[in-house]
């Protein structure tokens, strides 16, 4: 792996002005990290990023030296809810898991309001912001209106720029011939759509009600195209050339490991004691069967004759009784942990797929639900990684079978082996920065 770049300021450069940029970011780990990855590289360009995110992460942001506001974390509590939480393990499967996926939806809306509040509050006392940056799925492009500032925003994931080259990406969908592509993103757009948020908008910040369209939140208040990071990379998932210089697919944005971080003494020493281990992890994702994953999991470590490093992440694998071939831990960096492994499992999550390319190691995706199907989708295509596994229907022998396959298949790892220099060489979060720079300009 490339050593990580430093976090501490430079000069922004002759003749750039020092920015103050506000970033507003609320969800999971995978929604916050990117942009957290873009403060650490805007303050070491010289600029003033300031982190709006849930308080869980404000330790980390003081790590990186990155001011920080709390902001409420309404839409991250909606995955406590057992609704939710069967939804996941659904994966929004059949006619009754796109019934829960809209509830879902019409929760988070209202859910949203508190931290948007919060986003504006802070956008008004801090002042002299120069631009707000905010995920695709959180509208705090209101705030950057009512500044009268640019906003920029985040794709996380393809789906949100609609095209005719592919069908939307972020749910599963059955094929549509070509001439029904740009259709498929109706579900974008009705999301997009909150009474909530337009009553927030011209209630409390006292700004213009916004007509309704396909592409109406991807435009300022004058009809021009806001501009779009895209944080994943060309050379994973496809880009649609008419997209113009309005969409910028940078690569992924990676976050260099806590200055103050160092590996655990047992995991250290579980690294040294034998052959490199399988990573197993599912992130975010939480779901009801936690313990049947820890089991399942278990088992297909012992099928596949591997040593394995588990984590829990936000809690849908159970921590088990310590085994000898099995060490579980929470999290670790990813860019330090799977360069040491032999292979990586995981949910298909956009930052996870990054970095185990990044890493140059084999595959194994069991996509959970949304866009995941998509990532696991792109890395068999890849030649990374054998044919998914989904997470509802995943068996410990067929999670043995595909973690043996991914170790022992040489065209799997000679591909992931030759895909690690092309992701790591597009540097995306500096070409984010510059590209964000351009704007401000």
């Amino acid at each position: 792996m490339v050593l990580p770049k430093e976090s501490g300021p430079v000069s922004p450069g002759i003749g750039i002005r020092p920015r103050k940029v506000l970033l507003a970011a609320c969800g999971t780990r995978g929604d916050v990290q990117p942009f957290l990855a873009l403060a650490v590289a805007l303050r070491r360009h010289g600029h003033t990023p300031l982190l709006a995110a849930p308080p869980s992460y404000a330790s980390e942001s003081a790590a990186y030296g990155v001011d920080f506001a709390a902001i409420d974390d309404g839409p991250t509590r909606i995955l406590d809810e057992p609704e939710t939480q069967r939804t996941i393990d659904g994966g929004l499967a059949g006619v009754r898991g796109k019934i829960a996926a809209a509830r879902t939806v019409t929760r988070l809306k209202q859910l949203m309001i508190p931290s948007l509040r919060d986003v504006a509050a802070i956008a008004h006392d801090h002042g002299d912001v120069a631009a707000v940056v905010h995920s695709a799925a959180s509208p705090a492009q209101h705030v950057a209106d009512m500044l009268d500032v640019p906003a920029v925003v985040v794709a996380l994931q393809p789906g949100w720029i609609p095209t005719d080259e592919f069908p939307c990406p972020l749910l599963p969908l059955p094929r549509v011939p070509r001439f029904l592509n740009r259709s498929t993103y109706a579900v974008v757009t009705a999301a997009q759509r909150s009474r909530e948020v337009e009553r927030w908008r011209t209630t409390e910040l006292g700004l213009a009600a916004r007509r309704h369209g396909a592409r109406r939140w991807l435009r300022d208040p004058e009809g021009k195209r806001r501009p779009v990071l895209q944080s994943f990379s060309r050379h994973v998932t496809p880009v649609d050339p008419a997209w113009g210089d309005a969409v910028r697919t940078t690569g992924f944005w990676f976050l260099p490991r806590r200055p103050d971080w160092t590996p655990p003494t047992e995991l250290a020493r579980f690294l040294d004691e034998g052959e490199p281990p399988v990573y197993i992890g599912f992130g975010s994702m939480t779901g009801t069967r936690a313990r049947r994953n820890n089991a399942l999991v278990t088992e297909a470590v012992r099928l596949a004759g591997v040593r394995a490093v588990v984590a829990t992440g936000w809690g849908g694998i159970e921590p088990g009784p310590p085994a000898r071939d099995v060490l579980t831990i929470r999290e670790a960096p990813h860019d330090w942990l799977f360069p040491r492994t032999a292979a990586v499992v995981h949910h298909g999550g956009p930052g996870t797929v990054g970095a185990a390319l990044a890493a140059g190691r084999p595959q194994v995706l069991c996509p959970h639900m949304g866009d995941q199907s998509h990532w696991s989708a792109r890395m068999r295509a890849l030649g990374v990684a054998p044919a998914p596994l989904a997470a509802r229907h995943l068996t410990a022998a067929r999670l043995a079978e595909a973690i043996g396959r991914a170790v022992e298949d040489r065209r799997l790892r000679h591909r992931a082996t030759e895909m690690a220099p092309v992701i790591r060489s597009e540097d995306g979060v500096d070409t984010a920065v510059n590209s964000l720079l351009s704007h401000l300009m």
